[in-house]
């Protein structure tokens, strides 16, 4: 029977050598590392799944930022409007009181006064800002939404817009972020600026108190009933913010699996490797001793 000899292992040594220490090579990255993709040829499909692993942790980054911030202004606006609230608590009050028959004119006066001053402190909320932005002006943020405008019949003038604004919390879900003042502050029916001008101006020429009283009462009904958009706009970003920092741990935690590299394998890799090689290097040592009668019979 013939003798086959393969003419070029040289050639499969080298090839498993050249094998062997991209193998080596790479374990040894992976343990300096730390980490079992240390470039996109050591897993393509791996190193595409970071990827979008960490353009989807660095979308929700952001969305929690964005909630961060939306949910200081929310709170800002929310406690203006419950100043404004108990404002007009005290000038419905004072109302009632300029209302009866035994306060005489001195006293309405001075009660005119009280509530001048409470028209003036709610002007000063409808223009509550936070971080250098108007809340109540609409989408005109750098517009000073209320003015005093003694032409104007409620005494002041707003200059912001009715638009809202609003602002993406997570992946396709936006939510507006505030009210215009022209809609907080006033409707069809109701207006807080002008119901403190009617009661003020009653109160000083000895008109109807009652009735400014019961405008003042509507205005602070209408205004109760707009408290409410903040509260759960605050609850809605509470709950996203929950769900994002939840999906952010997953994330995390789903990154470092497909990264972390399991060290003890690495370590068994490399060792592995060294013995291939040891074993390649030496069959190749003793290649090089043979010859054609290497393979023949001895007689």
């Amino acid at each position: 029977m013939g003798i086959r000899v393969n003419p070029d292992i040289y050639s499969l040594v080298l090839s498993g050598l050249q094998t062997n220490a991209q193998q080596e090579n790479q374990a040894l990255q992976q343990i300096s590392t730390g980490q079992k993709l240390n470039s996109i040829s050591d897993d393509p499909a791996a190193a595409a799944s970071v990827v979008t692993l960490r353009m989807e942790s660095s979308a929700n980054t952001q969305y929690l930022q964005n909630i961060t911030t939306l949910t200081g202004s929310l709170q800002t606006a929310g406690s203006a409007l419950s100043s404004v609230v108990e404002a007009l608590t005290s000038a419905q009050t004072l109302g009632v009181e300029g209302a009866t028959g035994t306060t005489n004119t001195q006293n309405r006066q001075a009660i005119a006064q009280e509530v001048q001053g409470i028209q003036q402190q709610i002007l000063g909320l409808a223009n509550t800002t936070y971080n250098g932005q108007y809340l109540f002006s609409g989408t005109a943020t750098t517009t000073q939404p209320y003015v005093a405008d003694a032409s104007a019949a409620s005494g002041v003038t707003y200059n912001g817009n009715p638009n809202t604004n609003s602002v993406e919390i997570s992946e396709g879900q936006a939510m507006p972020i505030n009210l215009p003042g022209s809609q907080l502050f006033s409707n069809s029916t109701t207006n807080v600026f002008q119901s403190l001008q009617d009661l003020y101006t009653a109160l000083t020429n000895n008109g109807d108190v009652a009735s400014a009283t019961t405008e003042v009462q509507n205005a602070l009904n209408y205004v109760s009933t707009q408290q409410t958009f903040y509260g759960n706009s605050v609850d809605r970003l509470n709950n996203a913010q929950t769900f994002l920092t939840q999906e952010q741990t997953q994330l995390t935690q789903t990154e470092s699996s497909a990264l972390d590299v399991d060290m003890a394998k690495a370590i068994t890799d490399l060792s592995q490797g060294v013995t291939t090689q040891q074993a390649l290097l030496a069959a190749g040592a003793k290649i090089s001793q043979l010859n054609l009668f290497s393979y023949l019979p001895s007689s």
